[in-house]
């Protein structure tokens, strides 16, 4: 493997993640043809085919496979490593670009301050992330890191830590039925049009956050599409359906007079992580992880 290049060890990266030479290539904004010359100099190197191509698919072949497991933990941490000195050069100094969804409440605003404390040379800028495209911003380098609504399952994506495990809540209208209820049951749902999302958040993702069905097999109907939680409680204070919200969130917009926010039993905690890019370490993201880490450790230790 003698004078390997760095840029071949990502082509593959990118390509087993994909298993599509187009995407693969838009992905290193680079052409279909390029990833593919990568490839072959790589596989050259190498001596023996480590993708499988045909006309229908993308495939890595045993060797492939070998390699990958090998080659993920040491570039993630030759990466970070040039990350790291890099920023030891010119210090924590610039700004932490962190997305959030929904409401920053008062843990991820004390991991804030704490991180403040630590880098008072490093600013952090908040973004407002939409609930449609929760992943897209982190991919595009718009933020470092982010804060979102779990599940996350990206082979891309690093997530942790994982705080503010908390009871869903359905957001109502103050006229609907629910609105005077104490809390529901999961069930009850299915009385009730729940608003979903568009965009290009996973199925996966909106199914966790606007389900279909409720775990007894009720079919749930499906309200309007939103791509932001701003015309999601707009909709829902105008009676157009129902919207389930982690905790956070309702008691952040608790006093909207025109909502009432009920407590749903049943149903999985809501849970928001710290995700960062697996291919982009970045020392700011990660020091900002552990940030949010010993905040959650010092409220458990309080608590």
């Amino acid at each position: 493997m003698s004078g390997v290049e760095i840029r071949e060890l990502e082509a593959f990266l990118v390509l087993a993640q994909e298993l599509h030479f187009g995407r693969a290539g838009e992905r290193m904004y680079v052409s279909q043809s390029r990833v593919s010359q990568l490839l072959r100099s790589l596989e050259h190197r190498i001596g023996a085919p480590l993708v499988e191509r045909s006309s229908r698919r993308v495939a890595l072949t045993p060797l492939g496979e070998s390699f990958l497991a090998g080659l993920r933990p040491a570039y993630d941490a030759l990466r970070a490593t040039v990350d790291e000195a890099r920023t030891a050069a010119r210090g924590m100094a610039g700004v932490l670009r962190l997305g959030f969804q929904g409401a920053v409440d008062d843990g991820l605003d004390r991991a804030i301050a704490r991180f403040g404390e630590r880098y008072p040379e490093c600013a952090v800028d908040i973004v407002e992330i939409p609930l449609s495209d929760p992943f897209g911003a982190l991919r595009r380098q718009e933020v470092d890191c982010a804060v979102v609504l779990l599940p996350v399952a990206e082979d891309d994506l690093v997530i942790g830590p994982v705080f503010s495990r908390r009871p869903m809540t359905l957001a109502v209208s103050v006229r609907h039925p629910f609105a005077a209820r104490a809390s529901l049951s999961a069930e009850e749902l299915a009385d009730c049009r729940l608003i979903g999302f568009d965009g290009d958040a996973p199925d996966y993702w909106r199914r966790a956050q606007a389900p279909g069905l409720t775990p007894g097999g009720r079919t749930v109907p499906a309200g309007p599409r939103v791509n932001t939680l701003q015309e999601g409680l707009s909709l829902t204070a105008a009676g157009r359906g129902a919207m389930l919200l982690c905790r956070s969130t309702a008691e952040h917009h608790g006093r909207r007079t025109s909502l009432a926010f009920v407590p749903v039993r049943g149903l999985p905690d809501s849970e928001l992580g710290l995700i960062r890019h697996r291919l982009r370490p970045s020392v700011r993201a990660s020091a900002f992880a552990e940030a949010v880490a010993e905040t959650i450790g010092a409220a458990a230790e309080a608590g």
